[in-house]
């Protein structure tokens, strides 16, 4: 094997070991990467990582009900990226139209990592300021399901876009500096701009319109 080739090979195996949501799309800081999304039936060893994690028996919705959105967004670094979510098959149509308004807005996104590397927790999940979709869980403080665990909600960019209970307190705690939506933050999301208008026209509810407590990085089917 020549060293030309040698080197061509070390770069296959390192460029496939990458995980998907670290990728920089070609044209990256220069405007120039086009959109890419593309929707997959789960893997078995995406459904192996799921199971115990982000999934587990007794969820509303069945792995093979779920489906791998893998697409591009503008990071906060000015690249491109591709990053990864986990949907309801049933809001694939929905995500992949309010996933491409928000790329040709250059709305800025933090990261885009499935949940199951913050361990399934939502916690862990809002301080990285993941923006995540699907996961097996309760509304919090409540026994009722989420609309996470339909598949059939988003969250976004959750420092910029916190929980603000009625009371005033923000999870999570990093996201107090941006309890004035008035300001113009990298990422934030404001009810008159884009991505509000996007999930509008798809019939998503907005939680930064729900009376007494605002969730602004939340979106779902059903509004809830």
């Amino acid at each position: 094997m020549t060293r030309r080739a040698r080197v061509l090979a070390i770069c296959v195996v390192v460029f496939c070991l990458l995980p998907p949501a670290s990728l920089v799309l070609p044209g990256s800081g220069a405007g120039a990467a086009t959109f890419e999304i593309h929707v997959t039936r789960l893997s078995r060893h995406l459904k192996e990582r799921m199971r115990g994690v982000s999934w587990h028996r007794g969820c509303p919705v069945a792995l093979h009900d779920l489906r791998l959105i893998d697409v591009s967004y503008h990071g906060f670094d000015g690249d491109s990226h591709l990053g990864r979510l986990v949907v309801n098959r049933d809001a694939t149509d929905a995500l992949s139209r309010t996933l491409r308004a928000m790329w040709d807005s250059h709305f800025k996104i933090r990261r885009m990592h499935l949940i199951d590397r913050y361990g399934g927790s939502d916690h862990k999940s809002m301080r990285a300021d993941n923006t995540s979709a699907f996961n097996c869980r309760y509304v919090a403080g409540t026994t009722s399901w989420s609309q996470h665990a339909y598949g059939r909600a988003i969250d976004i960019n959750p420092v910029e876009n916190p929980y603000v209970t009625s009371s005033g307190r923000v999870s999570p705690k990093k996201g107090a500096r941006y309890r004035d939506r008035s300001q113009h933050a990298k990422g934030l999301i404001h009810a008159d701009g884009a991505v509000v208008r996007a999930f509008d026209s798809v019939g998503w509810g907005w939680g930064g319109r729900w009376s007494g407590a605002k969730d602004y990085q939340h979106f779902s089917a059903n509004g809830s």
